[in-house]
Order: structure tokens, then sequence, then C-alpha cells
């Protein structure tokens, strides 16, 4: 297995079309529960270490953060972003979530990594100078991941 040493700098960017689980509408009221919107944001681990997390938008299913974490990794194998609805009662719910192998990142031959992967959206971006830069399709319900 492949493991990462150094700087690793992540920007989480965006979620597109995320959808509330079941269990997120338990406090929803009203007869059109389809329509409900979350509060949304991004938890970051490397391996089993949180990172950081986002700040929390407000009432959206499609929310844009833009936010940078920066951190020195020894011996990382993954990057794990993890979408919540931040509830007003109890615990925060579980909305997407997504891993990103740094051998996947590694192999890409480049020090920059961008695509869509469905869940939610987040990025994250390794070393210095930005060289092009790779695109996979975008779909509802999907996060983009930049490395």
């Amino acid at each position: 297995m492949v493991v990462f040493n150094g700087l690793l700098k992540i920007k989480i960017c965006e979620a597109v079309s995320l959808k509330p689980t079941a269990w997120s509408l338990r406090h929803a009221v009203g007869p059109r529960p389809q329509t409900f919107l979350l509060d949304p944001y991004i938890a970051l681990n490397v391996d089993d270490s949180r990172i950081g997390q986002t700040a929390t938008k407000q009432k959206t299913n499609s929310p844009a953060w833009h936010d940078e974490f920066v951190t020195d990794v020894c011996n990382g194998r993954k990057i794990e972003l993890a979408v919540f609805h931040d509830a007003p009662i109890g615990y925060d719910d579980f909305v997407a979530n997504c891993t990103i192998q740094f051998e996947e990142l590694l192999q890409n031959g480049s020090r920059h990594f961008e695509d869509w992967t469905a869940g939610a959206t987040g990025s994250s971006q390794a070393g210095s100078p930005e060289p092009p830069v790779l695109k996979v399709g975008r779909e509802p319900g999907a996060f983009r991941r930049r490395a």
C-alpha cells in the first residue's frame, strides 16, 4: 500500500443536490419533506485524525464553502470527507461521504487532482505549482474533489 508523507493542502469547494436522509427528515414538519433544506457541513479526516470541518451553511442542498485546510501528513493512506446536517436536536445527521486513497492521487502523476464523486463536494490539493486539472463528469448529488 502506498502512503503519503508531506504537506497536504485541501480545498473544500461545494456540494450539489444533496439529498436529506430519512433520518434527517424525522423533525421535518409539513406535507412536503422533499423540499427539506439541509444545514450541511463537511468533516475532513486523514486516516483516523480529524483535520477540520467547514462552517455550516444554512438552508441549502447545494452549499459552497471554498475552505482550505493545510496539514502535515505522516504515512497517510486516505482522505475522508463526510457531509453532515447540523441537526437542531441531538446528534448531527449523516448525509454523504467520500474516501480518497492517497495511492489514487499519487498514481495520477500530477500534483493536482480534481473530479466529481457521488455523495458530496470537496476538493483536495497537494503541492505548490498547479499543473493542468483533470475533470470527470458532474452529476446531481456529486461532490468535487481536488488534490
